[in-house]
């Protein structure tokens, strides 16, 4: 990633602005429009439309986006749940800062809008680097080299439809058994990939082990889903074994917490081995390989 010298980024720009911010009229619907050409591609740079923008635009942004003052309110919502200080009582994000970067995404990210779960991923990516112009971009460069595949109206569904078809391949047995009595257990497993698996792991540490293994794309594309399919097989024999129906499903998943990553990861990639090693149904196919 392109680091940006201090008196270009974002933070510092806005630092030293700050004075001025209370002089600055909001950005009308005239200059906004003059922020893109005629084919609606930016006339100006990312970088001074996000100064701009943190600076002057609710008014507007208001009238633009139409969930706006909504999702303006979610987000401070669900950053004020966020539990921000270490054992010894030191406060590790800076909430303010961390409501300002999930609404500059959620304005200039047309792809991915804000979901619950965002604040808590960016939140991670605070504690692993010091700028906001750092935050921001590393945020958007993760949601795009996993393809957006924690985004619920992008990724997740299509995730859960995959994770349903390998069951089916690999595991007949396990998938009659979520087709009647455990009907809708796989559905509900939507957070696992909204959240990237991060509550399933002991430390920070972990989360961030499989986030660069997602970031590398290998073994193979939509990893994630492998790795899906590993955490339901450490609750398959309960499963079967005690005849479980959704909920209880949902249930004992819910319990997978404090997990080694470097465990996970080696089992996702034995169900990979096992994958290549099969003919293949061509949906799988293009979506894995």
């Amino acid at each position: 990633m392109t680091t940006l010298s201090p008196e270009n980024s974002l933070s510092a720009r806005l630092s030293a602005s700050f004075i001025l911010v209370k002089r600055k009229p909001p950005i009308d619907k005239t200059e906004w429009d003059g922020f893109f050409d005629e084919n609606g591609q930016l006339a100006k740079s990312r970088d001074f439309i996000c100064v701009n923008i943190l600076e002057r635009v609710w008014p507007l942004l208001e009238n633009l986006h139409r969930n706006f003052t909504e999702t303006r309110n979610n987000i401070i919502h669900d950053i004020q749940k966020l539990y921000d200080k270490d054992p010894l009582g030191n406060v590790l994000i800076d909430k303010k800062r961390l409501e300002k970067i999930l609404l500059l995404s959620y304005v200039c990210n047309t792809q991915a809008e804000y979901q619950q779960g965002f604040h808590e991923m960016v939140m991670l990516f605070q504690l692993m680097v010091e700028h906001e112009h750092e935050i921001f971009w590393l945020f958007q460069f993760f949601l795009q080299k996993i393809e957006h595949s924690c985004v619920i109206n992008i990724g997740v569904g299509k995730n859960l439809d995959m994770l349903n078809n390998l069951i089916n391949f690999l595991d007949p047995v396990f998938a009659e058994h979520l087709k009647g009595k455990g009907a809708g257990a796989v559905q509900s497993l939507f957070p696992w990939f909204c959240l990237c698996f991060q509550r399933a792991f002991k430390s920070f540490d972990d989360v961030w082990r499989l986030w660069e293994v997602l970031l590398t794309g290998k073994p193979c594309r939509n990893f994630q889903v492998l790795v899906a399919y590993s955490l339901l097989r450490m609750v398959r024999e309960q499963v079967l074994q005690e005849s479980m129906a959704g909920d209880d499903i949902l249930m004992a998943c819910n319990t997978l917490v404090d997990l080694d990553a470097d465990e996970l990861i080696s089992a996702a990639c034995l169900v990979y081995a096992e994958l290549i090693q099969k003919d293949v149904p061509q949906p799988l196919k293009d979506f894995f390989l």
